[in-house]
């Protein structure tokens, strides 16, 4: 297992060399830049931060030199945030995307699971269909949506949690970006788990099973679960990267300092370092959840093996 883990991090260099290669020269081709304001600056003026941020250089000197920083740990300094650069601008906000996303994963990954295990075993019956509505609604109705409908219904009308920030980060401050957040992930774990959960009831080794006379608990839980998370995983290992390091819409909706914030600002202010740090994160996070969802691969069926 060991040697499996070092040859896919090794194999995950090339991947993440292409990620920033690609999202670097297409920040510069996008038109604009991290100066061009509505009220322009003085040539000079201009003319020197372009000198001090390198952008007056051709596009591959700048390129070596993003990534010759890149691998001294140097994400470089923000073009708008001048006075902090890109790590300490991640490091301030990344606790609270994990924070959020953390909850919003474990709501979506635990009630999907329990929604779609149950939708499976009443098949066809009320509840599966009611389950399979719900999930519908989560998956096509969109974040940007959801999210100021709970704000302006909870927090405006009812008055129950704050509209947005965050607070002291407990429970008023966080249910309303965790549902707007976890919402999706509920139904499409849902959906998952239960389109697996049936194919496993009809196979052939639980049909064994029963016939051996185990208890139904025993064959849902023990053998029938194992194997019909196998889909479930797979999804969750860029969902988890996504959420984690978390998301544009809820955090600017409920004024959350997370990652994604920065992400929108960044993009918005043609801030190229601040946007290559959040795309570097993001593809790390996402390597990262693969692997482990290929070690759990080994966990849940013995058949796979990377030895």
């Amino acid at each position: 297992m060991l040697s499996f883990i070092l040859r896919r991090l090794l194999s995950s260099i090339p991947t993440i060399f292409i990620v920033i290669t690609l999202s670097f020269f297409m920040m510069r081709l996008a038109p604009g830049g991290p100066f061009n304001l509505e009220r322009p600056l003085e040539p000079q003026v201009l003319a020197n931060l372009n000198k001090a941020f390198l952008l007056d250089q051709p596009l591959p000197v700048q390129y070596l030199h993003y990534l010759g920083n890149l691998l001294h740990g140097d994400l470089g300094p923000s073009f708008v945030y001048r006075d902090f650069t890109v790590g300490e601008l991640i490091a301030k906000s990344l606790p609270y995307s994990l924070i959020l996303g953390s909850w919003a994963l474990a709501v979506g990954v635990t009630g999907g699971i329990i929604l779609g295990s149950f939708a499976a075993i009443r098949q066809n019956s009320a509840f599966d269909h009611l389950v399979m509505s719900f999930a519908n609604i989560g998956i096509t109705v969109p974040s940007f949506v959801v999210a100021p409908i709970l704000s302006l219904v909870f927090a405006v009308i009812l008055r129950m949690t704050p509209a947005g920030g965050w607070g002291d980060g407990g429970f008023n401050n966080l249910v309303l970006p965790v549902i707007a957040l976890a919402l999706p992930q509920v139904g499409i774990f849902a959906r998952l788990t239960r389109g697996s959960m049936i194919e496993m009831l009809r196979a052939d080794h639980i049909r064994t099973v029963r016939a051996y006379g185990l208890p139904q608990r025993s064959i849902i839980v023990v053998h029938a679960l194992r194997g019909a998370l196998m889909p479930v995983i797979s999804y969750f290992g860029p969902t988890a990267a996504a959420v984690l390091t978390g998301s544009v819409v809820v955090e600017t909706v409920f004024s959350l300092p997370g990652v994604g914030r920065y992400f929108v600002l960044g993009a918005l202010n043609r801030d190229y370092t601040l946007v290559m740090g959040t795309v570097v994160l993001i593809s790390v996070f996402i390597v990262v959840f693969n692997l482990i969802v290929d070690i759990l691969y080994a966990l849940l069926d013995p058949r796979v093996r990377y030895e």
